[in-house]
This record gives C-alpha cells, sequence and structure tokens, in this order.
C-alpha cells in the first residue's frame, strides 16, 4: 500500500485560514460507509442523523498556548515551541527551539514578563530538554503571553479570536498544541439538543501532539513510524461504551484522537476498562475496528496519517470519491474549515 494512494489535488482558496462565524454553523458532509453513498447537511442538524442510544466520545483536551518567543543573552531571535511537560523537579518541558544559530546545553533564554529559560539537555531527534524560572506560576505566565500554536498550513499567525475559537467547548485537559478539530463545531446548546435527544455523550482525554502535522516521508503505509500521545479514559467513559456497546447502540468517535485513544485502549473483544497512557496505534486500510462504529471528522491532509484513519473506517475509494465531491460542491477544508459524518 502506497502513501501516495492517499493523496488528492485540493485547491487553494478551499482553506479554511478562519472559523465559521458560529461553532454549528459549518457544512456537513454525510458519509455511509457500506454503500458509499454521500448527501449534504448542516452541523447544527447533527441530530437529525443521530439516534436515541447513540453514544458520542469526544476528546477533551485542552491546546495550551505552545509558542514561546525570546532571544539569547547576544539578542538573537529565539522561538520556543512547547511539546510536552516532563515530570519531576522543576519546570522543564520537551521543547522545538528555533534560532539563526545552534543551540548548546547551558544556553539561555530570556522571556517577556521575568520568565527565563536554560537549555537542558538534548532529546530525541530535534527536541531539548528546556527548563523554566521566573517570577510567577509558569502556567499562569504561559497563559497569558503564550500563543496558539495554530497549524502550519493556515501561514498566518495567531490572533486574539483564535484562543477561544481553537479550542472546544469542552476542552478542561491541558496539554495539547494541536486542536481536535472536530470538536470544534459543538456548542453547549447542541450538546443539550443531543442530551434531550437520548444521545449520550463521554469524554476521554488523548494530548494531541506536534506529530499530527508531521508528513509522511515513506512510500509505503506500512513502514510509517506512528508517533504516541498521552491519553486517559476514566472509568465513567469505558463503562458508557461498553454500556452503549451492550445495547446495540453506535459508539461515534468526535475526531480521529478520540477513534485513535478508543481502538487502542480496547480489548480484541471491544470491551474498554479505565485505562492511560500512551497512545502510539497506526490505524491504515486493512485494521478491524473494535469499538467506533461511526465517525465525526474534519477533512484531512493529502497523504496523513489521518486520511489514512479515515480511509481504514469508510474505504479508500469511498473517501477520496468524497472528498473529489467535497471539493466540487465547494466545501471548506483543515482545521476550521466543515465537517464529515461517516456512519
Amino acid at each position: 500500500m502506497l502513501v501516495k494512494d492517499f493523496t488528492y489535488h485540493l485547491p487553494q482558496e478551499l482553506i479554511a485560514l478562519h472559523p465559521p462565524d458560529r461553532r454549528d454553523g459549518s457544512r456537513l458532509m454525510l458519509l455511509d460507509r457500506s454503500s458509499g453513498s454521500i448527501s449534504e447537511g448542516l452541523f447544527c442538524n447533527l441530530q437529525d442523523y443521530l439516534r436515541p442510544g447513540d453514544l458520542l466520545v469526544m476528546n477533551d483536551t485542552r491546546v495550551i498556548p505552545a509558542r514561546l518567543f525570546g532571544c539569547k543573552p547576544t539578542g538573537g531571535k529565539v522561538e520556543i515551541f512547547l511539546l510536552r511537560r516532563e515530570n519531576g523537579a522543576g519546570e522543564q518541558w520537551e521543547c522545538l527551539l528555533r534560532s539563526s544559530k545552534k543551540f548548546r546545553e547551558g544556553q539561555e533564554i530570556i522571556l517577556e514578563s521575568g520568565m527565563a529559560a536554560v537549555v537542558r539537555a538534548r532529546c530525541l531527534s530535534e527536541n531539548w530538554l528546556v527548563e523554566f524560572t521566573g517570577d510567577e506560576p509558569f502556567d499562569a505566565w504561559l497563559e497569558r503571553e503564550g500563543h496558539i500554536p495554530l497549524p502550519p498550513y493556515l501561514q498566518r499567525d495567531d490572533c486574539s479570536g483564535d484562543r477561544e475559537r481553537y479550542q472546544t467547548v469542552v476542552a478542561r485537559e491541558p496539554g495539547a498544541v494541536a486542536a481536535p478539530t472536530a470538536g470544534l463545531h459543538f456548542t453547549r446548546e447542541l450538546l443539550s439538543q443531543l442530551a434531550a435527544k437520548g444521545i449520550e455523550t463521554a469524554f476521554v482525554t488523548l494530548h494531541t501532539g506536534l506529530g499530527t502535522f508531521q508528513p509522511v516521508r515513506v512510500e509505503n503505509v506500512e513502514e510509517h513510524q506512528i508517533h504516541s500521545e498521552r491519553f486517559v479514559i476514566q472509568a465513567s467513559a469505558a463503562e458508557a461504551v461498553n454500556r452503549t456497546k451492550a445495547a446495540g447502540g453506535r459508539v461515534i468517535a468526535v475526531g480521529t484522537t478520540s477513534a485513535r485513544t478508543l481502538e487502542y485502549s480496547a480489548q480484541q473483544s471491544g470491551h474498554l476498562d479505565a485505562d492511560c497512557g500512551e497512545a502510539d496505534i497506526y490505524i491504515y486500510p486493512g485494521y478491524r475496528f473494535k469499538v467506533v462504529d461511526a465517525l465525526i471528522t474534519n477533512f484531512h491532509l493529502p497523504e496523513s496519517t489521518l486520511l489514512m484513519l479515515v480511509s481504514a473506517l469508510a474505504g479508500r475509494e469511498h473517501v477520496l470519491e468524497a472528498y473529489r465531491e467535497a471539493i466540487a460542491r465547494r466545501f471548506r477544508f483543515y482545521s476550521y474549515g466543515d465537517a464529515m459524518f461517516i456512519s
């Protein structure tokens, strides 16, 4: 199976650079994964396409303002991209560092408002371990001074509106550097309408990492090494999934992050228990889903692992035909774009 089998041409103007005026104001493509039939609706009418007894599983991770800007004592500009907080003493993070010159262990970085950083050690690949010290708790400083890490394909700096719109309404567990974008379409009002119809919602946590943006650099799909991301499944979520499956309802993953979390943790029987750890599951066509029956998702980049996951659920030919139809109908693509419901 070749990576190039998951490509398509997207006109640049169909990349959504900004969110719609209303979260649930996006369009919704409906794809039947058995027949490949396609229809169109609006996300605000999602309850029309779900059934009592369905379970939505949403990712409640919260995007941190992970982009920081500072300088070296010599004046050279530095960009720090926080990846993950390390356990142990001190405020240490695994980071990506960018500057015109190379970094070294012990390198000092001066940040805004009394915060400083020291490069402690080299991590895997291009990453560094950086320790932060300042006059106030780091989290409070970060929330004020950090910048939202928008996807690189948006090709713009973050603005004040992104702090709220590049965050789902259920976000509560800080740690992600990319939003679980399928969840961006939901409003609290829509969730209340779904609950009134008998559609339950459960939450898992998967802290989406930078790997979600990294291109696949091999020719054969099977040779790609997937990134890992920290996850937590609480007992209440596991019980809701097991109860829904036993009653014959559908488990509907809201986004590929929720799907990966559920499938990584599930036993071969599809039974789920409370769990936590590092999810490194790689899902591509040929994979047999154990838990997920349907998926709400955005439109993904060509040749990406996310497109491969969607193709594993609905079939590559059906998905690529749906993408061709979405382009013809001028759907908006990627993080701030329109949505798809695969059932």
